[in-house]
């Protein structure tokens, strides 16, 4: 018995199970403590870890840190511009949730108590969408973070 099996064809030739190449460029911006250009192919995500002195109202007092994310594309990230977010005044719910979801992912694999009462902040621009942007942004933010860590260590701001 034969089968057919579907014939895929994808742009520079990847094959239906193959990954897209990935490239991560450490220390991307300068003023940031942590930053990355993550490329899952055409797929290019800039992250950038901000680290702040001060911790939201509900953490106060506690002795923890935090770690918060924002996640944006550019208007001319896809085949057509689309307008900011800010210019329509309110973030999609796509948005919303792909921010949560990087926050999220993240906060999870921190002690916040050694963090101390500050804040991690990461912002994840999409500047190219070829899709895996949630993916890519989780990853990069992650590299910047750890970056971050890096610098609050160096410094002894944090105990390992």
């Amino acid at each position: 018995m034969t089968t057919n099996q579907p014939t895929y064809a994808r742009t520079q030739g990847r094959g239906a199970s193959a990954l897209r190449p990935v490239v991560i460029t450490r220390h991307y911006t300068r003023h940031a403590e942590g930053s990355v250009l993550v490329e899952f192919g055409d797929t290019k995500v800039l992250c950038t870890a901000s680290v702040e002195e001060k911790v939201p109202p509900h953490k106060r007092g506690s002795g923890e840190g935090w770690v918060t994310a924002e996640y944006g594309m550019l208007p001319r990230a896809t085949h057509t511009r689309s307008d900011r977010e800010a210019v329509r005044g309110k973030q999609s719910g796509r948005t919303q949730e792909i921010q949560r979801l990087i926050g999220r992912s993240l906060r999870c694999v921190f002690d916040l108590k050694k963090l101390g009462e500050r804040t991690i902040s990461l912002d994840c621009d999409v500047i190219q969408a070829d899709g895996g942007t949630r993916t890519a942004a989780i990853t990069g933010a992650f590299v910047a973070a750890h970056d971050a860590v890096s610098w609050l260590l160096e410094r002894k701001l944090v105990a390992a």
